[in-house]
This record gives structure tokens, sequence and C-alpha cells, in this order.
């Protein structure tokens, strides 16, 4: 059940983020619409930061490993994930071209990125590991899991517009551009199967799986979705911007709320 449920959770954020970002890029929101690219970026950090700190860390020091072991994974962990953004091998391996060394773009019109090939290429190596911390999520508890992979299915989001953007650029095709996204995005199920055999067969290290997620998600809310808003506007956008944030706060607690009731 809980394979099923992993699997299931999993296509769900990999693939249902491509395709809510297509349907978002076609109804003009998330480039120039009232619906911009800054509001998406609030709202996946909002997510992002509720999941790590309201529930995959309280779940984690809910067990009975010791806080200074947590605390130094959680050290670790953060560490760990700036290194590969460092090597360029987190979020998508390639840069923006404005200089910006963040691999985990949300690029729009107007930036060049790298091709196609190496855009997929992270996509998937990034979708893989995300089905890994969600299933860690799934395995603690259910309603974690399901948190979880709305948190990632949320920070996907404007992330595929970009990918999307950019295969676009390379290709007039639309539909086969939207294709190699989705199939991208599917391989965070097969990181997920991964993750339930791999979390399944060292049970009792699933406290320390849970804060190396909480550090993933940490890490990109706050080295690469915040730093993109921090830019200087005035006092309505910036209202929005931490609107928006509140907004990723509460779906993630809303949420998690309707999950714990069923």
């Amino acid at each position: 059940m809980t394979l099923i449920a992993i699997i299931l959770a999993t296509l769900a954020a990999g693939i249902g983020s491509v395709w809510v970002a297509a349907w978002l890029m076609r109804a003009g929101m998330g480039t120039n619409g009232r619906v911009g690219p800054q509001h998406l970026l609030s709202l996946a950090a909002g997510a992002l930061l509720a999941t790590a700190f309201m529930h995959l860390l309280p779940e984690a020091f809910e067990s009975e490993a010791g806080a200074h072991d947590l605390f130094a994974t959680l050290l670790v962990g953060l560490v760990f994930f700036f290194l590969l953004d460092k090597a360029e091998l987190w979020h998508h391996g390639h840069e923006h071209g404005h200089g910006h060394g963040h691999s985990h773009g949300h690029a729009h019109a107007g930036e060049k990125r790298a091709g196609g090939w190496a855009v997929l290429t992270g996509d998937s190596l990034h979708c893989f590991g995300d089905g890994i911390l969600i299933a860690s999520a799934f395995m603690a508890d259910l309603r974690l899991g399901l948190v979880a992979a709305l948190s990632v299915l949320v920070h996907e989001v404007p992330h595929h517009m970009g990918d999307l953007v950019v295969l676009r650029q390379s290709s007039a095709n639309r539909r086969a551009a939207l294709v190699k996204v989705s199939l991208a995005g599917a391989v965070t199920s097969l990181g997920g199967v991964l993750g339930y055999y791999l979390v399944g067969r060292f049970e009792d290290w699933l406290p320390y799986f849970l804060v190396i997620a909480s550090s993933s998600f940490v890490y990109v809310a706050l080295a690469d979705l915040i730093p993109q808003l921090q830019k200087q506007t005035g006092a309505r956008q910036t209202l929005a911007q931490i609107a928006w944030l509140v907004a990723g706060v509460v779906v993630v607690t809303v949420v998690s709320g309707i999950a714990h009731a069923h």
C-alpha cells in the first residue's frame, strides 16, 4: 500500500508539476500576467520551508535519535547540497546567462541557458532525488508523504516553466517539449521506488533521511528561491511576495490537516 502511494504521489509531483507549468504558461501566468514568476517563487519557498520546519523536522525529532546527531545531520546536509550546487550537479547542472550560478534556474524568455539535452539530464537527476525524499517522508507517515509530495510539486512548477521555455526555443514543436519534460519528471517515481526499498532496508536511519530531506528543502528555499526575490521592489510588490509566501505555508498546513483528518 505504501509503495503504491509513493508511486502515485511521485507521478503527481513529477509529471503533474510539468502539466501545471504548461497550463500556467498557456494561461499567461508566470510571465507578465497578474501571477508572475516572483509570486510562484514566493509560493514555492513558503511551501518548502513549512514542510521542512513544521513537518519533516518535528517528525525526525520525535524519534529516539539524539538531537545533537540530527542537528549535525542537518548541517552536513546543507553543506552537501551547497557543494553539489557549486559543482553544478544539483538542480540542473547549467548556469543562468546573466551569471547567476544556481543550476536550479527558473528561466524566462530572454535568458540564455544550456541546450535542451543538458536541461533534461539535469532535470532527471534532480527529479530522481526528489523521489527519494518523498519516499522517505512516506515511510515515516502517509500524511507526511503527501505534504512532501505537494511541496515538491509546488516548487517544481516554476522550475519546469523554465525547462519548457528552453526546449521551445530549441524546437518549434511545443508538444514534443512537453513530452520530454514530462518524461524527465517521471523519473521522480524511479527515485521513489528506490527510496522505498532503501529506507525500508535501513529503517533505523529514517529520522536521518527525514533531516536530509529537510536540508534539501531548506537549501532550495533559502539559497535558490528567496535570493531571487531579494530585489528592490515597491511596497505593493513586496507585500505580494509576502502574501504568496504565507500562502505557501497555508497550503501545506491545510493539506496536512485534510490528510490527518482522513
